[in-house]
């Protein structure tokens, strides 16, 4: 079997699978954020926490429950870096030194759902910091982006009222009832394949195949890996990331990792189609997202696979950076499928692909990564999208724009104009900066063209809350740390804050009935209206520092 055909049926069985869970994932969280009954275990967190489950909270209270509870996240993260010293189960030497800058944003990494890391997981954190710390974040980050989803569904569900649900319901379902019980699953089918799980903290001193030895160390890795692809996080125990063979051993573990980064972005438009009592309704979102991933896959594979240049010539397919036990093809459905949902967990490295193939990796979280996109931000980010697309199609017809009997009236639009402009905002102004200053520019191993690719992947990828990276760039700066932090930051909050002030305010208006002039949101056209300009948008608001950085540097 070639090499092609290979990558083509691994892709086929991974569509398949994912499609074959869409529908009972899709309406298991459907029952989860709908049912009205309170398991003891999420009771007596609500009493620790002091939390009403019967009270219903407006957008606002809504927004401020999300901020407080990550800053709180935030607060904890950054001291448990800081006095990881005095923990059980810490290095006795970290590579790294854990600086106030670098605990700063590691913690904002971790809560914001990217998972960026400006160091070496194995040789820089403990294992208290690991378990207690990163893990947590990855499974509370990952159900606030869920919580938010389904909050926006119910501004478009409900009618006459500013109630929008309850965040800590919301946040203790969504880990308890969905992330926790298939991480659990997800673990022992990882260690079954090879993955480790202990807390051993003295170095395994192992013999290679050429006659030498390596010292690496163990961990709590299996269970860190589900959730970092589950909740579309990605940050590595190790700093190979989904590369090294005790986080993923087998091609088999690779195929099981694609799918549990795809598994809930999927199956959350079922979800929705089941809240807004119109299945086909989510149909249609998950077709725009499956029409714009198909796109990206293929010519992702196309790029790596049948890439012009000497190297690439004289083996087939650009092996550089790519681990012999994945090959070109399975890595560059994992690059595309990281990089369409917020994860950024990398089984190859992407500063090593080929130029075309790089700038992929970067269009795709440019889109918004909406498709399938993250935990949540995807389903709400392509439900901004289709917004959008409404408006467009009432302005070309001459009629007010609705959605799911909801008027798109001005507030709407700019609230969601706003929410389109904020993350490109972010990343341009922050690639700007770093390439205007000389000390800056310093950090990029390559100049030209791919130095650039460098620091506009970086602010991408921090905005975005992706959390990969091109690794020639050096970044643990106070300058990059700051910088990326903030990035990360606003890349999260603002958006949510403008998702939660949208779903606030179509949720306080009536039902608007549907009449001749209504544009019909389910059907083929639709998909292929937001589809066309999700695509557009975003090669308008890119496509000039592309130009300059990947396009440069593959015509050249």
């Amino acid at each position: 079997m070639t090499t092609t055909t290979a990558g083509i049926v691994f892709l086929a069985v991974l569509v398949i699978a994912v499609v074959a869970v869409h529908v009972p994932l899709g309406d298991y969280m459907y029952r989860v954020y709908t049912s009205d009954k309170h398991s003891r275990a999420e009771r007596v967190i609500y009493r620790m926490i002091g939390a009403d489950p019967k009270a219903e909270q407006t957008w606002g209270a809504y927004a401020r429950s999300v901020l407080a509870f990550s800053a709180i996240s935030l607060l904890f993260l950054f001291t448990l870096q800081l006095v990881q010293g005095r923990l059980p189960l810490h290095l006795n030497d970290p590579a790294t030194p854990m600086t106030p800058a670098l605990a700063w944003n590691t913690a904002v990494s971790f809560v914001t759902n990217t998972n960026w890391q400006a160091y070496s997981g194995e040789s820089t954190q403990g294992h208290v910091v690991q378990m207690a710390g990163l893990a947590v974040q990855n499974f509370v980050s990952a159900a606030v982006g869920m919580a938010v989803a389904i909050a926006f569904v119910r501004g478009l569900v409900r009618r006459s009222t500013g109630d929008l649900g309850n965040f800590w319901v919301d946040l203790v379902r969504g880990t308890l009832r969905i992330l926790l019980p298939i991480s659990i699953i997800g673990a022992l089918v990882l260690v079954a394949g090879g993955a480790i799980q202990n807390f051993d903290l003295h170095n395994q001193v192992v013999n290679t195949l050429v006659g030498g030895s390596q010292t690496i160390p163990g961990g709590p890795v299996a269970s860190q890996e589900v959730i970092k692809e589950l909740g579309t996080n990605g940050g590595g125990f190790f700093n190979a990331n989904s590369s090294h063979p005790f986080e993923n051993p087998t091609t088999w573990t690779n195929w099981v990792e694609i799918f549990l980064i795809l598994l809930i972005p999927f199956s959350l438009p079922r979800t929705f189609g089941r809240m807004v009592g119109s299945p086909r309704q989510g149909v249609a979102i998950a077709a725009v997202m499956g029409v714009i991933a198909t796109i990206s896959v293929s010519l992702m594979m196309l790029f790596q696979l049948q890439a012009h240049g000497t190297v690439p010539t004289a083996v087939g397919a650009a092996m550089e950076g790519v681990e012999q036990r994945f090959g070109v093809a399975n890595s560059a459905v994992f690059a595309a499928s990281t990089t369409l949902t917020s994860t950024g967990a990398v089984d190859s490295f992407h500063d090593s692909y080929t130029s075309l193939g790089g700038m992929i990796t970067m269009f795709n979280m440019q889109l918004g990564e909406v498709a399938p996109g993250g935990v949540g931000s995807g389903l709400y980010g392509m439900l901004i999208l289709a917004i959008i697309t409404v408006f467009i199609a009432g302005l070309m017809v001459g009629r007010t724009p609705e959605y799911l009997g909801k008027k798109i009236t001005p507030r709407e639009i700019k609230l969601a104009a706003t929410y389109f402009l904020v993350t490109p905002l972010i990343v341009l102004t922050g690639t700007a900066l770093a390439m205007a200053m000389p000390g800056q520019r310093a950090g990029m191993l390559n100049t030209g063209p791919h130095g650039l690719s460098e620091v506009l992947y970086a602010f991408t990828s921090a905005a975005n809350n992706n959390g990969s990276a091109f690794a020639g760039l050096s970044v643990n700066t106070e300058w990059y740390n700051t910088a990326l932090g903030l990035a990360m930051v606003f890349g999260r909050f603002l958006p949510i804050i403008l998702v939660l002030a949208l779903a606030g305010s179509l949720a306080r208006q009536g039902k608007t009935p549907e009449s001749i002039g209504t544009l019909p949101t389910h059907r083929p056209q639709f998909v292929g209206m937001v589809a066309g300009v999700t695509l557009i948008l975003v090669a308008l608001t890119f496509l000039p520092m592309l130009a300059l950085g990947p396009l440069a540097e593959g015509i050249h």
